[in-house]
């Protein structure tokens, strides 16, 4: 027996497809929705002082003691903070680099500090891939899938001169294989490898840094005798990576897309045969 309204189940089951829709997303959501929440309440409770020279000279007998008692406790908490300071997109991580070449030595220092800036890094790309990334893939149009398929292609090569090169922001690198639909493994070794050269220059500038708080230390309580209220100890990054060096980097960066144009050269002459 035919149904009275035959049309009337096929214009419910229409209604009801973007609830079922909303609903995945919806969850998918909930993880960058927390991020981005933790991040504003860590930017209102410690502002952009937290990770900065001022907080490193007021707390840094503390700081020195709880190192020389605690090292592998240490590290790790270093670690620990690095990865928030990295997944929140916190001010002050270039600095934390520096921080850790000063508290651990180079070796441990930039170790630490790569190891904690893959994982934050992950920590976003994974984030980013499943809120939006899988999402916007399946709604991009034909050209935008063709963009990923090729980014995909040669990600690692990609990946890494992005990471080398200091001119794309960290967070926004963390983004884009994300939405390409970068495999994990791909993305874990191409930011580790990538972040070892800049991170091992920042933490050698902070193998040195107890001149340069001295110095800071000295024009500060100058500053303040002279009853001046704008005092603050302050640290440049841009002074550490001078013109030779960011040269260098982005050779380092020329050099690992190298295999991507031999590979475009090659389809080329293959095509031309």
């Amino acid at each position: 027996m035919a149904a009275p309204f035959p049309g009337r189940s096929l214009y419910i089951a229409r209604m009801s497809e973007p609830a079922s829709v909303a609903a995945p997303l919806a969850r998918r959501l909930i993880p960058l929705i927390v991020i981005v929440l933790l991040a504003i309440a860590a930017y209102l409770t410690f502002g952009r002082g937290m990770i900065s020279l001022e907080a490193l000279v007021q707390h840094r007998a503390a700081i020195d003691a709880f190192v020389t008692e605690h090292r592998v406790l240490a590290v790790l908490a270093y670690i620990a903070l690095y990865v928030v300071a990295v997944a929140l997109s916190l001010p002050g991580a270039t600095f934390l680099t520096v921080s850790g070449g000063f508290l651990f030595g180079l070796v441990l220092g930039a170790s630490a500090a790569v190891i904690g800036a893959t994982l934050g890094a992950t920590v976003i790309f994974l984030v980013a891939r499943t809120a939006l990334g899988e999402p916007l893939l399946k709604r991009a149009g034909p050209r935008a899938k063709q963009l990923a398929e090729g980014f995909r292609e040669d990600a690692f090569s990609y990946l890494l001169f992005l990471r080398l090169v200091p001119a794309f922001p960290f967070f926004l690198v963390n983004l884009v294989p994300a939405f390409a639909g970068v495999r994990l493994s791909t993305f874990v070794v191409a930011t580790a490898l990538g972040i070892i050269p800049g991170g091992t220059v920042y933490a050698f500038a902070g193998t040195g840094l107890d001149s340069i708080i001295s110095a800071q230390k000295e024009a500060y309580d100058a500053c303040m005798a002279a009853g001046r209220a704008d005092c603050h100890l302050t640290f440049n990054a841009h002074g550490i990576l001078t013109p030779e060096l960011i040269g260098a980097l982005i050779a380092l960066g020329v050099l690992a897309l190298v295999p991507v144009v031999v590979k475009r050269l090659r389809a080329r002459a293959r095509a031309t045969m």
